[in-house]
């Protein structure tokens, strides 16, 4: 299911999972929900005990309406043959509209097994809303008595063209832009514009500027709580800036937070609508967006710690700024969650679109599934998976697929023996009261070797560089172990200076 949702985020089309009764089902939730809260069109489809034993306690029975109810934009079950082209064309229009998400379809096992002559339909049209004049004429005028406008970028429906419009609108209006959590990839994050990245562990200048705008655009984004930093940068119910929220559902506009300017539109519309749109001619902002551009570059660089990492652990943020320099401009990053992704989010420079397939809903073990989909779509691209040692665990069994289909992905383990951000917080909140955040962790080059994939053991930056090289001219899958200290908690934070705090 997280493959598909992969797979969905990359092509822009609903990803499609096949899964059985109710073991199978129940753990394809995971990837459900990661639909649901990234705004994926996935289709999940189902195999069912026999109608005839239904309600009677068949093998593996599951209520799929129930499990459901909270993730899926529409469930249904096949009762006749003849309704399954019908279904699947409905399933897909779903999926795909609006808020675009989850849709899940049962099929009993009598229906699979029965022949059919149902005639094909072909799939129909996504409709995409525009803007419509009156709405651009209204940006167009608030952008004109603004002081200080912010755009934040995001969402569902996004491509490469439109991530070029949105660049050019930016440069046209020097307004500086902020990618919404996981969004990075939306913007060049070496355009003039693009002022850093609305996730955690926020810097304090890019705080400041969403803090001060007097108008900021939202385009195409859901404005969440990591986002809205819980609500504290843009407020709620009444944000103290002018709000303009451009979404491709009219549910999510006004939903948490009461907007100067709502526009229905999908983000393609939108970004055509914006070329006819024009600056003022005087911006009263540049000097704030300049600001905020030489704030962002500074966060970037790797802060070097008041207390280096221990002998024989690896600088992850150094690590990651080799793998930004290195990498070709299409490479694609995936990752899970946990502390370990605020370094491949402060110090990687994204800089083309669909180059980051991360789960904006915060589930471990996304990467290493997101890393085949990437590479089953793209095998002629470069694909990194960056993941926590906890994360990796939770679906590191997909390294036998990754063997099976000879994929040469390239995994990073972040490995410092802690579940690091539960550590965190345990350490800010608790203080010596430490439960079930260490990790006994497998040796991770060599369980890799297992498998049949390459593995080694990274202990110093050094080898980092040259194990990195190797990886990438292999025939296969390889994992790289990088030790690292676990005093190095997050960017610029260490474990014993937040017990020092306390």
């Amino acid at each position: 299911a997280m493959m598909a949702e992969a797979t969905a985020k990359l092509t822009g089309k609903p990803g499609v999972a096949f899964v059985t009764r109710g073991p199978g089902t129940a753990n394809a939730a995971s990837g459900l929900y990661v639909a649901q809260q990234d705004e994926t069109p996935l289709i999940l489809l189902v195999g069912l005990p026999p109608t005839a034993l239904e309600d009677l306690r068949p093998f593996q029975e599951i209520d799929l309406a129930a499990l459901f109810s909270g993730l899926a934009k529409w469930t249904a079950i096949v009762r006749d043959t003849g309704d399954i082209p019908r279904t699947l064309v409905r399933a897909f229009h779903t999926a795909a509209s609006g808020r675009p998400g989850a849709v899940v379809v049962g099929l009993p096992q009598d229906i699979l097994d029965s022949a059919s002559d149902a005639r094909i339909l072909q799939p129909g049209l996504t409709v995409e809303a525009a803007p419509s004049p009156h709405a651009m004429t209204t940006l167009e005028t608030l952008l004109a008595q603004a002081q200080s406008p912010f755009m934040i970028v995001g969402g569902p429906g996004w491509n490469a063209r439109v991530k070029t419009q949105m660049e050019a609108f930016a440069l046209r209006f020097d307004v500086p832009v902020a990618a919404s959590f996981r969004c990075q990839d939306y913007f060049d994050n070496r355009h003039p514009s693009y002022v850093g990245h609305l996730g955690f562990g926020l810097d304090k200048k890019l705080k400041s500027g969403l803090k001060i705008a007097d108008l900021v655009i939202v385009a195409g984004a859901p404005l969440g709580e990591v986002t809205t930093g819980a609500n504290t940068l843009i407020e709620s119910p009444v944000p103290r800036q002018a709000l303009v929220h451009v979404h491709p559902s009219a549910d999510e506009i006004g939903r948490n937070h009461s907007v100067k300017l709502g526009i229905v539109s999908g983000a393609a519309a939108f970004a055509e609508a914006l070329r006819f749109i024009e600056p003022p001619a005087v911006k009263p902002w540049t000097a704030l967006r300049r600001d905020l551009r030489a704030g962002f570059e500074a966060s970037q660089r790797p802060v070097v710690s008041p207390a280096p990492a221990a002998e024989g652990t690896v600088d992850l943020a150094q690590v990651v700024r080799t793998l930004s320099d290195a990498l070709p401009h299409d490479a694609i990053i995936t990752n899970g969650a946990g502390n370990y992704a605020q370094f491949l989010h402060r110090h990687f420079t994204f800089k083309s679109y669909r180059t980051s397939v991360a789960p904006a809903c915060g589930s471990m073990g996304y990467g290493l599934p997101a890393a085949i989909a990437a590479k089953l779509e793209h095998p002629e691209r470069t694909v990194v998976c960056v993941a926590g040692d906890g994360c990796l665990m939770m679906t590191l069994p997909e390294l036998a697929t990754a063997v099976q289909y000879g994929l040469n992905i390239i995994i990073l383990v972040a490995n410092n023996g802690i579940y690091g951000t539960i550590r965190m917080h345990q350490e800010q909140a608790y203080p010596g009261r430490v439960m079930g955040t260490t990790l006994i962790n497998p040796d991770f080059a060599s369980l890799a070797r297992s498998f049949g994939a390459h593995g080694e053991r990274i202990e110093r930056l050094r080898d980092f560089e040259e194990a990195f090289e190797r990886a990438r001219s292999a025939s296969g899958p390889v994992v790289l172990d990088l030790v690292l200290d676990p005093e190095c908690i997050a960017p610029g934070k260490l474990l014993s200076v937040l017990l020092t705090n306390h």
